[in-house]
């Protein structure tokens, strides 16, 4: 391969990445990889419309105070994913300020973060946070005309179906394959055009079918694992007396509380509830969960004894049922990625594995092959 062949290639990739993750951030509701900040609240360490590598909350490791995070903010801006730093840690939750702001984002309407607020962590290179300048800026003129694009063709569709967040996924999704296709399509050609190629038309690799067909499932399992499982948030108010409603509870004083935990997928599921923020603990075994099935979790939850309005959260972990019980149980309680990897793995040679032994390992031909008939001359 030449080199300006591997540089165009290395770019191409490098394209799909930055692309791959904007686009799995809009899908999953949370930041893959890369994210940026649409403010100077962070500035100067994230300036307005710089983007930054990120960490997500499920590998970072435990949220320590100097850390930039993003969380999901309750109030600040009507609420939403927000990059601040954690100044402070508190039995509440955590304490968090933008580098640019001088006062704490508690300081006005915003509860403590908890640990199940936090989607990812800032990665960082001897104590800097790596960003990449403007590439939110770059993002957010993508994501205006997207948006420009999303009215236009509901208009002509008559369909608010390519409206919203989803919407914009499916169109980025599209844009993106587009672009990758054509690129695909173009290099062919101009290979072809300088060199003779010493493929023979019709006759497929079978490898690369059942490397493709695996990354392909190893990647729906996984993006599906994560959208089913999740976290649970729910305030309550610390008060000096029991009022009688749902969410008071006295100063002191522990309240329980049932949350129902239903499947309403095709598959079946093992569901894992473990608490997410200070104050809560939850008692709820992990649960093999049929298709409709249903399990409740009790959540018990503890006032601080600090009068006021508190946020807590508990997550729920859903794999695919591939496993037994006990041993996605015992891998999770090593770590979740741990667990994900496996039930992956498993779907993945349980799939693949078949179609490898149907299709072979060698050569698909898919030209037929037609013999001209000779004519015959009557005189």
């Amino acid at each position: 391969m030449r080199p300006r062949r591997a540089v165009e290639l290395l770019l191409a990739a490098a394209a799909v990445v930055v692309v791959g993750s904007l686009v799995f951030g809009f899908l999953l509701g949370q930041p893959v990889a890369l994210s940026y900040v649409e403010s100077d609240s962070m500035s100067p360490t994230i300036g307005e419309g710089d983007g930054f590598l990120v960490v997500p909350a499920a590998v970072s490791g435990p949220v320590e105070e100097g850390n930039v995070v993003v969380y999901d903010a309750q109030e600040i801006d009507g609420g939403g994913l927000t990059t601040h730093r954690v100044v402070a840690e508190t039995d509440h939750g955590y304490v968090t300020r933008g580098d640019g702001n001088v006062v704490t984002d508690q300081d006005g309407a915003e509860p403590h973060v908890t640990d199940g607020q936090i989607v990812a962590t800032a990665a960082t290179v001897d104590g800097e946070v790596v960003t990449i300048p403007h590439l939110g800026t770059a993002a957010m003129g993508v994501r205006d005309g997207l948006e420009s694009a999303q009215l236009w063709i509901a208009g002509v569709l008559g369909t608010g179906a390519v409206l919203g967040s989803r919407g914009l996924s499916a169109l980025l999704l599209g844009f993106g394959l587009a672009v990758v296709g054509l690129a695909v399509l173009l290099g062919r050609s101009n290979d072809r055009s300088r060199e003779r190629s010493r493929s023979r038309p019709g006759v497929f690799d079978a490898r690369r079918l059942v490397l493709a067909m695996a990354v392909v499932l190893c990647v729906v399992t996984v993006i599906t694992m994560i959208s089913i499982s999740g976290t649970v948030e729910f305030g309550t108010v610390s008060a000096e007396h029991d009022s009688g409603a749902p969410r008071v509870i006295p100063a002191g004083e522990t309240d329980e509380r049932t949350y129902e935990l239903r499947n309403g997928g095709v598959l079946p599921v093992v569901t894992i509830v473990e608490p997410a923020s200070a104050d809560v603990a939850v008692e709820s075994e992990p649960r093999r969960l049929s298709r409709g099935e249903s399990t409740n979790a009790t959540v018990a939850v503890r006032a601080p004894s600090e009068l006021g309005y508190y946020l807590h959260s508990f997550a729920e972990h859903r794999y695919f049922a591939v496993l037994p019980t006990p041993a996605i149980a015992w891998l999770h309680a090593i770590h979740p990625w741990i667990a994900t990897a496996a039930v992956t793995a498993v779907i993945v040679a349980a799939f693949a594995l078949p179609f490898a032994l149907l299709v072979g390992t060698g050569r698909i031909r898919t030209r037929e092959r037609r013999r001209a008939g000779r004519g015959r001359r009557y005189l």
